[in-house]
């Protein structure tokens, strides 16, 4: 049995202020050729197919077009929801469309979602569980067991329980939350302090959990049998050195399974370059790198000036060569001092104003005025933080 494993398209997403339409549209297109070339059973979609609760009407048709696709060589697909997801608008039509093998669990409603495929091996339970919150669980869940719901944590361990496994039988989970050991990319909204945390121990009966959230593909904790794939396309500047894929799963008979990870070539590439403007500018610098017809750099770039002055107009000049600007800053004596940052005591013993304090000047490169200091005291007690 051979699984595609995909999560976190974000379509309708920007890049800073550029659109990736063109960009998402070309990565769904190449998946689609994947998807012949390799031939798998089914497709799993683990969360954020859009990256807003209400996405722009041109993510929806690409979305569509995908969809139709994949019906038309009738390859199965399951798709939950994720926390960028609106669960309802996402899974309309999922009556409708399971009809074409299109399988939606949009919102969790306590009763078990899946999908069964057999092969030479015998059964394969495939189990959606969208991206679920606590309070959500806690209302589906009788109120005995409710009480006992508090955390992400309780609620995708109480959710695993319910579902019917048969431990003889291969049981494959697709979900979308964040795993505690995963390795975030700046990108991926995690709450602060780990709220979110999921014990990777409430997993530990399934042959492979498809999870979707973290940008970075990887196994958690290093075991294969739960792992992330990542989004098919760098969606920040924090997963720059990511190489997208997307992740092949074969299920063998029951304790036997291969995965693989299939790289991804994107339309425009997102590169970081560091120099002095001089250089940046000089054609032999950049002449290896792609170029459209007009003869502008056709990819993404993040740029750092190393001049000790600042560049009149650097960024309109640069973007005469490198079109497709997203950020340009300065590294530099200056910059240097500015982001000096002595911190005399240890963050531990800080009260949460000094703290806010010391970003600040590192931000800034100035201190709390008195009247901010006021107002973050008052934020703060009201809180109920100590902030002495």
């Amino acid at each position: 049995m051979k699984l595609l494993h995909l999560s976190d398209l974000h379509l309708g997403k920007k890049l800073d202020e550029f659109s990736l339409y063109e960009d998402q549209k070309y990565i769904l297109q190449r998946i689609v050729q994947m998807i012949c070339a390799k031939q798998p059973d089914c497709v799993l979609l683990a969360g954020d197919i859009y990256d807003k609760p209400v996405p722009p009407a041109e993510a929806v048709v690409l979305f569509d077009n995908f969809l139709n696709q994949l019906a038309e060589l009738k390859v199965p697909v399951c798709i939950i929801s994720g926390n960028h997801d609106s669960a309802e608008r996402l899974a309309f039509g999922a009556q409708l469309m399971s009809g074409s093998g299109i399988h939606f669990a949009g919102s969790y409603n306590g009763e078990e979602q899946k999908l069964v495929l057999e092969d030479e091996f015998g059964r394969v339970n495939i189990f959606l569980l969208p991206f679920l919150k606590p309070a959500v669980v806690k209302h589906w869940a009788p109120e005995e067991a409710a009480a006992e719901i508090t955390s992400y944590h309780d609620a995708v361990k109480y959710a695993v329980s319910q579902l019917p496994l048969v431990q003889e039988e291969r049981n494959v989970l697709v979900a979308h939350q964040f795993v505690t050991g995963a390795v975030t990319a700046g990108s991926e909204a995690v709450n602060v302090g780990g709220l979110d945390n999921i014990g990777a121990e409430v997993f530990a009966a399934f042959d492979y959990v498809a999870l979707g959230h973290i940008h970075n593909p990887q196994n958690v904790g290093g075991n294969e049998r739960i792992r992330y794939c990542g989004t098919p396309l760098k969606y920040s500047f924090s997963e720059l050195q990511q190489q997208k894929s997307v992740t092949m799963v074969e299920l063998a008979e029951k304790g036997n399974m291969k995965v693989t990870q299939l790289p991804l070539t994107p339309l425009r590439e997102v590169r970081y370059l560091k120099d002095t403007f001089e250089n940046l500018m000089a054609r032999p610098n950049y002449a290896m790198f792609p170029m459209d017809a007009n003869g502008f750099l056709q990819d993404f770039y993040y740029l750092t000036l190393t001049d000790e002055n600042d560049v009149p107009n650097a960024m309109q000049r640069l973007q005469t060569v490198y079109r497709n600007l997203l950020q340009l800053d300065y590294d530099n004596k200056r910059t240097q001092a500015n982001a000096e940052l002595k911190v005399t005591e240890d963050l531990v013993e800080k009260t949460p104003l000094e703290l806010i304090d010391d970003f600040y000047r590192l931000q800034n490169n100035q201190k709390l005025s008195e009247e901010q200091k006021q107002y973050l005291t008052n934020l703060l007690s009201e809180m109920g933080g100590d902030v002495l």
